[in-house]
């Protein structure tokens, strides 16, 4: 990311390269950093780009659901007992399952309105003190929760009371452990390009 300020009237996108700084989409990384770093964050961002392509699938059911369940409500005044279940559990895994992916691609909320004006040194240092301190132990925590939380629903045979329809709610708790996983796996490319942006004052 460079840093110089933008000429009157030349658009700022400075957080637009804070978000997408993620790496060369190709899987180079700098000549100076390790291989086996470089080798680690390529397959881990690669790995998150195909999870990513997968995921973003659940859109089509999804849209599907919702678009059948206005169509039959609206035109033929029947409307079903599954459409809404199945459209808030698909998107529930969708946030989750694409949670690592979006992650890759800086696109989570930040506030970067004192971030953007460091240089590029101070914020990986910030990045990953932030991912070493607070991010992998409450992700880990979340983990274990998560995965007591799912398990208990698959044993129980527990289903979903809110609804007519009543759906066995194992498989949408599934989507909570896995994702946080893939954020885990996630974290540790973000780790070390923010470990390499602290080191050598610039991001790979």
């Amino acid at each position: 990311m460079a840093d110089h300020d933008p000429n009157p009237g030349e658009l700022d996108i400075t957080d637009e390269l804070i978000a997408e700084r993620r790496g060369d989409p190709s899987g180079k990384m700098p000549d100076d950093m390790p291989r086996w770093m470089a080798l680690t964050i390529t397959g881990i961002d690669r790995f998150s780009l195909i999870v990513g392509n997968i995921v973003c699938w659940l859109t089509v059911p999804l849209f599907v659901a919702m678009v059948y369940e206005v169509v039959a409500r609206y035109v033929f005044i029947a409307p079903t007992m599954w459409a809404y279940d199945v459209s808030r559990m698909l998107y529930g895994a969708l946030f989750m399952l694409g949670a690592g992916y979006a992650l890759s691609k800086g696109v989570h909320i930040r506030a970067d309105f004192l971030y953007r004006l460091w240089p590029d040194k101070m914020q990986g240092r910030i990045d990953l003190l932030l991912y070493l301190v607070l991010y992998f132990p409450g992700m880990l925590v979340f983990l274990y929760m998560a995965t007591d939380y799912a398990t208990l629903a698959w044993i129980r045979g527990e289903k979903g009371m809110d609804t007519a329809w009543m759906p066995h709610m194992g498989p949408i708790k599934t989507a909570l452990p896995v994702g946080i996983a893939l954020l885990i796996i996630q974290g540790i490319s973000e780790t070390l390009k923010s470990y390499y942006a602290a080191t050598k004052g610039r991001w790979p």
